[in-house]
């Protein structure tokens, strides 16, 4: 008698399979609904071809196309194989290396044949309409488990050096699998997949772009040709994806940044920001308001070196970690030759070295070491609006988002281990109210230890449940808040708690974050005087809610469009007159708003008001006051509001008073 297979269902039933069963054969004897429906399978957790045999006694979760993040994990790496096949169909010899998917599609790296020139975005559309063809054949996918020897020799045998390169390096002794398309083609690859390439819509993808990508992502290696696509689970996904990017690029805070006159970047100074003094004022306002925020929650302002002896950076931990992040200096007076131009200044061989901090947090430790801190005296709260640098790569800097000079609203609260849990708890209700005074609604994740680290492994578990029980405390441990943890993703020395803002078009963004460490006081020997007269380490927790003020800029001018709210905008109001006799009741206007405070200028120009209108529209200016005769006459102004169709005539001081309440802080209306 064959023994049975039990297969338990979420649902608490048991199925009895014959050995050899897959997924697809429990869902056919469920019923023929689902089994049209089911794509793949969860078995014991694992996600699965839906046509791979059980290995055993299971727990069994088939996924359809309900099942939103799986199906879609499957789709784009489906698309992504079909896209190599659909290259090497069109253009025989491209060799093809590796193509995952991506939070919002896929991409594969290829090499073009030495006969023709890189892949370029002429080729797309051709690439497409193969793509498409595979799809609609239907072509089965189907795993094989391989040697690593039948790989090496199936790749060398086929010209695919990269393949070859790959294959060798895979150890022996680990279950190796390539998946067929059809009978013609296949690709190493650990899967899963669809059933067949027929189970993609052929209309729920495009081909974005092409960019050069180094072999195994050094650029001393061979340069390959990245292909990007979009994918998607039907076509209504992908064009509301690519809605969702064309009105991201009418936010680009880029385009934006040059249109309103408020910042600058040049090669000169590869990865930092000219701020011109609308945009400065920008920053000046979020500045302020974070200080009072800070000073509020029982903050101290501090402020520390840019550049440290790099011993300091190997002490903490950082210079072995982060080193090739870091800019380093010579501690010297460099010899320079005098011929001119061209020369470059020498360094000695027995110079030491300074490092230009990318973090604040060392340096702030030393603050806290100088004298003797007593229990009584924690937790001590030190703030500091820290300019860092990074050495990020010229190919990954991307406007404000991605720069090498950032300032961070950073702090660090050191604190006794019986605090850390309220500490956490008033930083979630600190953050919740800043991120509601910009209007963002959030997300809670907290990211837990990675595989390499520094510390214990009970001051891990210690560590990640003071964060788990903080944000309980604060009441957002819960589905409302997106509360989820994310294994490997914390910081070498601590886990972290990541609050992901969600932006006007649905686009998240990472920003706040808190940690808890344990490691860098130890290592940096930080110490207070406990209650029974011995020396005790503090907790240290890291912390910031903007990250960092350059990348939260461009976030706002995103999400906002421009359009800033009154209190953050670098010009509040213009007063624009439309005829020359007006000009002296405009400056009287203007006279009268400066001393309110409203950040106001005046357009006297010989212009048609509606060319004025025009232009300070585009400059997202959010009042227009406009006077003539009339309104002089009156003592009232036209105020035109950005984004309403219609103007309000009203007595100066009122809109005196309208203005000054808008560009009011939000901070400063709750108190």
């Amino acid at each position: 008698m064959t023994e049975l297979l039990k297969i338990s269902l979420p649902d608490g039933s048991v199925r009895e399979m014959e050995a050899g069963s897959t997924p697809a054969d429990v869902a056919a004897a469920i019923g023929p609904g689902l089994a049209k429906a089911a794509i793949a399978a969860r078995v014991d957790g694992e996600l699965r071809d839906i046509n791979r045999p059980f290995d055993g006694d299971a727990e069994l979760a088939l996924v359809t196309a309900r099942d939103e993040e799986d199906a879609l994990e499957l789709a784009r790496h489906d698309y992504a194989h079909v896209l190599a096949e659909a290259v090497q169909s069109l253009y025989p010899g491209t060799q093809i290396t590796f193509g995952p998917s991506t939070d919002d599609g896929f991409y594969y790296d290829v090499k073009a044949p030495e006969n023709r020139d890189p892949f370029s975005m002429d080729d797309l559309p051709a690439i497409e309409e193969e793509m498409r063809r595979i799809i609609k054949a239907d072509k089965p996918l189907k795993r094989e488990v391989w040697s690593r020897e039948q790989l090496i020799e199936k790749w060398e045998s086929e010209g695919e050096v990269f393949k070859a390169e790959w294959a060798k390096e895979l150890p022996e002794n680990e279950e190796l699998t390539v998946y067929w398309s059809g009978e013609d083609w296949l690709d190493m690859c650990r899967g899963p997949h669809l059933a067949s390439t027929g189970k993609l819509d052929p209309d729920a993808f495009k081909l974005m772009r092409v960019a050069g990508a180094y072999w195994r992502g050094d650029q001393k290696n061979a340069q390959l040709t990245r292909i990007y696509g979009t994918g998607w689970l039907n076509k209504k996904q992908l064009n509301a994806h690519l809605t969702r990017l064309e009105e991201a690029a009418k936010r680009d805070h880029r385009k934006l940044g040059r249109e309103m006159d408020l910042f600058h970047l040049q090669e000169e100074a590869h990865g930092s920001v000219f701020w011109h003094p609308k945009g400065y004022r920008i920053w000046r306002e979020l500045e302020a308001y974070m200080r009072r925020r800070m000073d509020n929650g029982g903050y101290r302002e501090i402020k520390t070196p840019q550049l440290m002896d790099v011993r300091q950076w190997e002490q903490s931990g950082h210079w072995g970690k982060y080193a090739e992040n870091m800019f380093a200096v010579p501690d010297m007076v460099p010899e320079v030759d005098d011929s001119g131009a061209g020369s470059h200044p020498s360094v000695a061989k027995d110079a030491d070295w300074m490092a230009i901090k990318p973090m604040n947090c060392p340096a702030h430790v030393l603050v806290f070491k100088q004298g003797i801190t007593s229990y009584r005296d924690l937790p001590i709260r030190l703030g500091e609006m820290g300019c860092c640098h990074r050495n990020e790569p010229h190919g990954a800097l991307h406007g404000l988002m991605r720069v090498r000079q950032f300032t961070q609203d950073d702090a660090h609260i050191f604190c006794t281990e019986e605090q850390v849990v309220e500490e956490v708890r008033k930083f979630c209700a600190l953050a919740d109210a800043v991120y509601k005074d910009f209007g963002f609604s959030y997300q809670v994740k907290l990211a837990l230890r990675p595989e390499k680290r520094f510390g214990s492994e009970a001051d891990w578990d210690k560590a990640e449940q003071e964060l788990r029980d903080a944000v309980a405390e604060a009441g957002m441990a819960n589905a409302e808040y997106g509360w989820e943890e994310l294994p490997g993703e914390g910081a070498f020395y601590a886990p972290k708690l990541e609050w992901h803002l969600t932006d006007a078009i649905g686009r998240t963004w990472q920003v706040g974050t808190i940690q808890g460490d344990r490691v860098l006081p130890d290592r940096l020997d930080a110490s207070y005087v406990g209650e029974d007269g011995e020396k005790h380490r503090p907790v240290m927790l890291h912390r910031a809610i903007f990250g960092s003020y350059e990348r939260f800029i461009g976030i706002l001018i995103e999400h906002f469009a421009g359009r800033l709210p009154v209190w953050l905008a670098p010009v509040q109001a213009v007063v624009a007159t439309i005829v020359s006799d007006a000009d002296d009741y405009a400056k009287e206007v203007v006279a009268k708003l400066e001393a309110a405070g409203i950040r106001v200028e005046s357009d006297l120009r010989n212009e048609k008001i509606n060319y004025k209108v025009r232009e300070h529209s585009h400059a997202k200016v959010p009042h227009l006051l406009v006077v003539g005769n009339r309104e002089a006459e009156e003592g009232t102004v036209a105020v035109r509001t950005l984004g309403e169709q219609q103007q309000k005539v009203m007595p100066l001081d009122e809109a005196i008073a309208m203005l000054k309440d808008a560009a009011t802080p939000p901070d400063l209306k709750q108190g």
